[in-house]
């Protein structure tokens, strides 16, 4: 993940930490946490990324979108109410109040579009 923005910018990795936590992520889930980091940052090219609750966090203002990597795979963590719908339309990836689980074949099977609108919903006012 090198080349991206220095501690302090916007868009980018801009924490060691961070970092650090995707690169000891186990290498069958770093394709996936890669792929959700790009659109993110793609999609909100101004969040912050920072390690928040042990855990790299999106933000804007006071939206947060975090990201934690367990055993099955990622699980994103958003309010229901500021997911765009993916928890309605994806009620199997659904674990819980503001927590959505992916295993790599889930997340292979949602287009990037779709993922891009999760992100714009939580992220944006």
């Amino acid at each position: 993940m090198s080349g991206h923005p220095k501690a302090g910018q916007t868009g980018g990795m801009d924490d060691d930490a961070v970092r650090r936590y995707r690169d000891e992520i186990t290498t069958e889930y770093q394709p996936m946490f890669d792929r959700l980091h790009r659109l993110i940052t793609g999609t909100c090219p101004d969040a912050d990324v920072v390690l928040s609750y042990g855990m790299p966090t999106y933000r804007i203002g006071r939206r947060r979108l975090n990201i934690g990597v367990w055993k099955h795979g990622l699980s994103l963590y958003v309010s229901p109410n500021r997911d765009g719908g993916f928890s309605a339309r994806h009620p199997e990836l659904a674990a819980g109040k503001g927590t959505i689980k992916l295993k790599p074949e889930d997340a292979a099977r949602i287009p990037d579009e779709e993922l891009q609108d999760l992100v714009r919903a939580a992220l944006r006012a």
